[in-house]
């Protein structure tokens, strides 16, 4: 069976974003559903998968990462209000047998992600 993983950089820093909450969601005709939340370890990923095992199935989910409180927490000067608060990727899993890792790379003021390994 397949897993989602996810690594969060600060590209602001050049660090891991350590200490940052992800949140992770299914979409379902049109329903959000909250599957896990945890924070990130000192190198900026999970402790474990998100989803795994007999939960880790094709569909449309949302990784939600809290930006905001952690350049706040990093003391990282940010406006008020933040221009970036929460970033949210919206993804499909269309395989459910692969591994599938969504990193977020950050900076105060962009983002980007991508289909990782």
């Amino acid at each position: 069976m397949g897993f989602l993983t996810t690594h969060v950089l600060d590209t602001a820093q050049g660090l891991p974003g350590s200490n940052m909450s992800v949140s992770l969601y299914s979409i379902l005709h049109g329903k959000r559903t909250l599957l896990s939340q945890q924070m990130t370890n000192s190198d900026g990923r999970c402790d474990g998968p998100l989803l795994q095992d007999e939960s880790f199935c094709v569909g449309i989910y949302e990784l939600e990462f809290d930006v905001e409180a952690y350049f706040k927490q990093a003391n990282v000067a940010q406006p008020t209000p933040a221009f970036l608060s929460n970033v949210t990727l919206r993804f499909g899993i269309a395989q459910a047998a692969d591994h599938y890792h969504v990193p977020l790379l950050v900076s105060p003021y962009s983002y980007s992600t991508y289909r990782g390994s």
